[in-house]
């Protein structure tokens, strides 16, 4: 078995916060995700993870499944659609709550990351679209399982971690994180209840604090600072 290594490429204001909607009175938000953007491409990477929140606001545009007359597979195995994908966007998606167009999202191939506990009728959809899916856990996502399904069944060698702060978290606290690429923006957001990069769920046990090993300092434009780490196991 083998596991794609895992970059974790977010970007956060001085106080740790990544709710970019707090952010734009300031006019740059366009300036920082282009930054954000252009890093991303520089990893040698072919896939990229968020969560279900993530994926709803940014790429699905809250556009629900329609589930009226999808045949239902009852059976809970998992389903590669497309063979010959090199590129993959996956959704960590534990209901199955996402709607899609098609099996493909700017160019990358979808592999929705569910729970055993999801709809007969959602997987059905799912194959109708052509979508690829893996099941992770019964109640509650396993990450260890989801990495290593996605090692074994897909091409991809390494992973970019793009979740919210609780998808970040499930993999630190699981220590599945093997480097941290962090923009630091010149932001101080001061939102007691925004999210931070990573936020460990109620439902886990919290694992001790993971400590991280500086490897690289950049200051870029527009005050960003662009921090690597490389987390100590």
């Amino acid at each position: 078995m083998r596991k794609p290594t895992v970059i974790c490429h977010m970007m956060a204001s001085v106080d740790g916060k990544i709710l970019s909607a707090n952010w734009n009175n300031m006019g740059q938000p366009t300036i920082f995700g282009k930054t954000y953007e252009e890093i991303h491409d520089s990893f040698d990477s072919n896939a990229w993870i968020c969560g279900r929140v993530t994926m709803e606001k940014d790429f699905t545009k809250g556009l629900l499944p329609k589930l009226n007359d999808i045949d239902e597979i009852v059976g809970r195995d998992d389903f590669v659609a497309d063979k010959k994908a090199t590129s993959f966007a996956i959704a960590v998606d534990a209901h199955g709550k996402l709607g899609w167009e098609n099996g493909y999202t700017n160019g990358d191939h979808i592999i929705e990351v569910l729970t055993e506990k999801v709809a007969d009728n959602y997987i059905g959809y799912l194959r109708q679209k052509g979508i690829s899916y893996i099941f992770a856990g019964e109640e509650h996502i396993d990450f260890n399982v989801l990495l290593e399904k996605l090692g074994n069944l897909f091409p991809i060698s390494v992973l970019m971690l793009e979740g919210g702060g609780h998808l970040n978290g499930s993999f630190l606290n699981a220590g599945l994180i093997d480097e941290l690429s962090l923009l630091l923006l010149p932001i101080a957001d001061g939102t007691s209840k925004s999210p931070t990069v990573f936020e460990v769920s109620d439902y886990l046990s919290k694992g001790p604090a993971t400590f991280l090993t500086l490897t690289t300092v950049k200051q870029l434009q527009q005050g960003i600072v662009w921090l690597q780490y490389k987390m100590i196991k």
